[in-house]
This record gives C-alpha cells, structure tokens and sequence, in this order.
C-alpha cells in the first residue's frame, strides 16, 4: 500500500493533468491530497486556489476516481484563506499596477493601502484622482478602500501579512521604511531599488536564482527577526538579455555589450504626462547603466552560508551598456553582443532558449509564464507591438540571433518593464516565497 504522501502527490498529478486537458490556469497547479489511504466514501480536498468550486470539486471527483477504487460519492473542497496583502506606495504607477495584478489573485487579498500623509485618509479613487496611468479601469475592490499613513509602519502591519513595497522616496528613507516594516515581523517584497545591493537580502528573479532565497534566514538574524524580512526584484532594464545569459550558462558568457532601448512608462510615465517624448529619443537614463552591468553579476551569484551574504559572481563575464529612453509606452528592448568561453552553435544556442525550465514553473507559481522564453525566428521580430504581451507580460522574447565580425554572436531581447520588468517580477517572487514558505499567514 502506498504511503499517503504517495497518493498525495499521484492525486495532484491526476488533478494537474486535467486541469490542463480543460484550460483552467491554475487547475493544473492546484495541490489537492484526499484523505488518508484507503479512501472512504467521503474525502477531504485542500485546494490551495480559489477559483469556481464546482469545477473544482468535478475535477477532484474525477482525479480521486482515478486512483481510489471506492469511487467517493461526497468532495469536499476546502478553500484555505487567503494571505493578507498591503501595498506601500499604492497611488503611484507600480501601485497601481500591483492593484491590478492582484485583483481576483488565487492566494493574496489585498486589504491595506498605504501611501504618503497626503493621500492618507483619502479614498484610493479620491487619493489618486486623475493620475491613474493603467490601461485597463481601476478595480472596483480598491476604489473606496481608504488609503492608510505609510509612515505608521506599527499601524499599517498589524493587518497584513505582507507587504509590497513601491514606493517613491529617496534611498536611505526607503531603506529605512522598509527595514521599519520587517521588523514589525512583516514580509517586504519591494520593486524599488534601495536594498538589491544589500549583502543579505535577495534580489530574485523566479526563473533563474531562487536559491538566494536562502539567505533570508542569515538576514532575520541581523534584523532580530523570526518572520519579517525584505527581498528585491533586479532591474526592469536587465529583464530583456539577463534570461538569455542564464539559458547560455553551460557555454560561460563573457564579455557583453548591450544597449538598451527603455519605454517610458519605466520612468513613471505615460505620453499624456511626458508629451515632449512623442517623436523624440533621450540618451541617457539616470543610474540605469550601472544597474544593467552590475545587477546580472549578484544574480549570477551566490549564498555564502558562512558570511550570510550573497556574493556576486566573480568569474569572467563581464557586461557594459548604454541605457536609451525611446517613445515607447511598455517593452524594454536590448541589443547585445557577447563572447562565450565554450563554442556553441545556433542550433544549441536555441536550444537552451526555447527548453529553459525553473523551479518557477515547476511549482505552478500563478504569474509564472508556462513558457520562459520564446525565439522568434523572423528577421522583424521581436517587436514592441506584436510581442511584449508574450505570456501576460511575463515571458522573454529572444530575436535576430546571429553570429558576429567581432564578437562570437548577436542578438535582440525584448521584455515588459512593468509587469516582467517590475510589478509583475515582484508578484511572482511573492508567490514563489509563498510557495518555498517564507511568506505564510501571520
């Protein structure tokens, strides 16, 4: 007889394989486990997701009598509670890209909005007025929810079970904040760029370095915590070429020379605010270049178990940029040269790319794009308009590969700044802390 565990996971093996068979985004994802082996005429489900229960009990139904002879005649499907989320700078354009990221999310509710003394007090639709920047109307959940004092950290994380962090300050006072909020044993999971080069704290891309998520345990100690602490999303301007970098590893990129081509809602902007942008380049990018030669090398690197720190990789790649604000409303463009150690061909070049799986996928994560990266094979592509959408905005767009007269190969990468790049990378490493158990109900 198998073991329970066994059943387990044979029972959300049968439940994934339907799910995809139907459609259902997340049904495939769903953990589901029945009731201890031999089944009875009753079993218990644990779905953690939250969507039409019907459905959901069917397919439960259906999975259980796959492997239990008893053929259950009653499901029941218990719905765990949601994780209670805040959002600190929630008027700003990365708030509201979390607030609609988040609406209707299978495992976060978002219950607190938090922003500056000015907005504090204020319903969300009042507090931001006739600055909402998304494409789509702002979500009827957060429009009358009164927006609280980000400054009152206590106040703030006594509701929630994590926060998001997005706000616009300068350095010093984000870290500070953000540091204020860990210790109130309150998670951070922050878009801005304060902490990346903190030696203890994470800075994740779910696809390609989760494993630094292990020096949270090293970080808790310095703060004097048990639960609270801070990780970080890198840059959206390394999102377009990074992935590419990780597909290649086998290969050891070198030396790497990339340009990047910047929309400008990654300056907070759209072409009704910045209308000087309309037909108009500007070649410099505040920072940006720094963060695009530096950022790759700490998430190519390592936990150092001994110091509690992330050391950045310190091996031969090496990478220069320039950094170029276009009219483009979303989609970071990169162009890049790069040598490997090892030879490669095209062929396996694209092999990696297009066969490239994380633990991201593996754990079902609802923002994890099914597919990572897509090559394009046509001498036009990838482009802004036809393909920055690629996986809801969460997927790469690889193009234009080619061997060079100067350097081993060439390419052009493509990725959402906003959701990728930003929110959306910022989502998908709380579902992944989630996931890996770092961020679980106060």
């Amino acid at each position: 007889m198998a073991t329970s565990v066994e059943h387990c996971r044979l029972f959300a093996s049968h439940f994934a394989s339907y799910g995809e068979d139907i459609g259902l985004r997340g049904a495939g994802y769903a953990m589901g486990c029945a009731a201890e082996p031999p089944y009875g005429k009753t079993a218990t489900v644990v779905l953690h997701v939250s969507y039409n229960y019907r459905v959901f009990a069917a397919i439960a139904r259906w999975s259980l009598e796959r492997i239990s002879p008893s053929k259950p005649e009653v499901i029941e499907v218990i719905m765990p509670e949601k994780i209670k989320v805040g959002i600190l700078g929630a008027t700003g354009m990365v708030g509201q890209r979390f607030i609609t990221l988040l609406e209707n999310h299978p495992w976060f509710e978002v219950v607190t909005l938090a922003a500056s003394a000015h907005s504090a007090g204020k319903t969300y639709e009042e507090a931001v007025g006739s600055r909402w920047k998304m494409e789509t109307p702002m979500p009827e959940y957060a429009k009358h929810m009164v927006v609280a004092d980000g400054d009152d950290a206590e106040s703030v994380a006594a509701n929630v079970d994590f926060m998001f962090s997005a706000v616009n300050m300068p350095k010093d006072e984000i870290r500070a904040i953000e540091e204020e909020y860990a210790k109130t044993e309150t998670p951070v999971v922050s878009n801005n760029s304060a902490h990346r080069w903190t030696p203890d704290v994470p800075m994740v891309v779910p696809e390609i370095n989760p494993e630094h998520f292990a020096v949270i345990e090293h970080q808790r100690k310095r703060l004097g915590t048990t639960r609270g602490f801070i990780a970080v999303k890198p840059n959206c301007s390394i999102q377009a070429y990074t992935p590419a970098l990780a597909a290649w590893k086998e290969f050891e990129p070198r030396e790497v020379v990339v340009s990047t081509y910047q929309a400008i809602s990654g300056a907070g902007k759209t072409f009704q605010d910045w209308p000087e942008m309309v037909g108009n380049i500007i070649p410099f990018i505040s920072g940006e270049e720094a963060k695009s030669e530096k950022e790759p090398l700490k998430v190519f690197g390592h936990v150092d178990a001994d110091k509690g720190k992330i050391v950045p990789f310190d091996g031969d790649l090496k990478i220069t940029s320039q950094c170029i604000r276009v009219p483009v409303l979303n989609g970071h463009t990169a162009t890049v040269f790069l040598n490997f150690g090892k030879k490669a061909t095209k062929e396996e070049l694209i092999d990696r790319l297009v066969n490239y799986t994380s633990k991201a996928s593996e754990l079902g994560l609802p923002h994890a794009p099914k597919h990572f990266i897509q090559y394009l094979t046509e001498d036009d592509r990838p482009q802004v308009k036809l393909d920055v959408d690629y996986e809801g905005g969460m997927g790469v767009s690889i193009g234009r590969l080619r061997e060079d007269s100067i350097f081993d190969w060439k390419f052009v990468g493509l990725a959402h700044n906003t959701l990728r790049g930003a929110a959306g990378g910022a989502l998908e490493g709380a579902e992944m802390l989630k996931a890996l158990g770092y961020i679980t109900k106060k």
